[in-house]
């Protein structure tokens, strides 16, 4: 018994100190304290600095991303041409440095273009996306042809033929100018709320007052409009009299409309 106790606690202390002997330093430790080594700390400085300048080249100066092409749309009665003109962008500008802004005022200036936006579409191109004012009226010309004018009165274009869809409106009086005329803008008004089928018959309207809107449908037939008021109740109105096939209605007055 003693031997066999005094073997076990012999073997005993051995395993204790083997294990004390074998234990290893605490690794964690030693790389915490381990300071780090200079040249790297450069070079990944150095080469974060080098990623950000050729980034910078690449949107600043190279021409791998610079305007080579500018797409207009949306023009009908602008020349694409001039639209590129006064956008006045130079080729192999870097998108990034395109002032967008400036080349949407400089077109917004065209007398016919009603609002543009300008957008960079990468890597090498620009878009121009014009909304122009729509022609409501044709005016003949002093010269020959026609002005045609939106709700304003203000003349957009000049043609040798009054395009389909677009009524005649009397000419002013010498020296006389349609813009910001009530009259005009009131034609245009109920131009503007005529049901299809009766908008592609209208060939002339007058208006000697805003209220006094006359309507000359294709075949020589004359419609007294009236203001822009009911406009839907006049329709309707006039839709069942043109069966009558007479040659002037007033439905200027729903419920109490008249045929001659």
């Amino acid at each position: 018994m003693t031997g066999t106790g005094g073997a076990f606690r012999e073997g005993k202390a051995s395993r204790h100190d083997a294990a004390g002997d074998s234990v290893p330093p605490d690794v964690n430790a030693v790389k915490k304290h381990r300071p780090r080594r200079p040249w790297r700390v450069a070079f990944f400085a150095l080469a974060a600095a080098g990623v950000l300048a050729a980034a910078a080249w690449i949107l600043l100066g190279s021409r791998l991303i610079a305007v080579l092409s500018v797409l207009v749309t949306g023009t009908h009665l602008v020349p694409v041409s001039q639209v590129l003109a006064v956008a006045d962008i130079a080729p192999g500008t870097p998108l990034i440095r395109l002032n967008t802004g400036q080349v949407a005022a400089r077109v917004a200036a065209i007398r016919q273009v009603r609002s543009v936006q300008v957008t960079r579409s990468w890597p090498d191109r620009v878009v121009i996306a014009v909304r122009e004012w729509a022609p409501s009226l044709a005016v003949t010309a002093p010269d020959g042809g026609y002005d045609l004018m939106d709700a304003d009165g203000v003349v957009l274009q000049r043609v040798t033929d009054r395009p389909a869809g677009i009524p005649l409106y009397p000419a002013p009086a010498a020296g006389v100018s349609l813009r910001g005329s009530p009259d005009v803008a009131s034609a245009a008004a109920v131009l503007g709320e005529l049901p299809a089928w009766l908008k592609d018959c209208v060939v002339a309207v007058t208006a000697p007052g805003p209220d006094q809107v006359t309507l000359r449908l294709a075949g020589g037939v004359s419609v007294v409009w009236g203001g822009t008021d009911r406009a839907a109740a006049k329709a309707a109105e006039l839709g069942a009299l043109l069966r009558t096939r007479m040659h002037s209605y007033d439905v200027s007055a729903p419920g109490s409309v008249t045929a001659g």
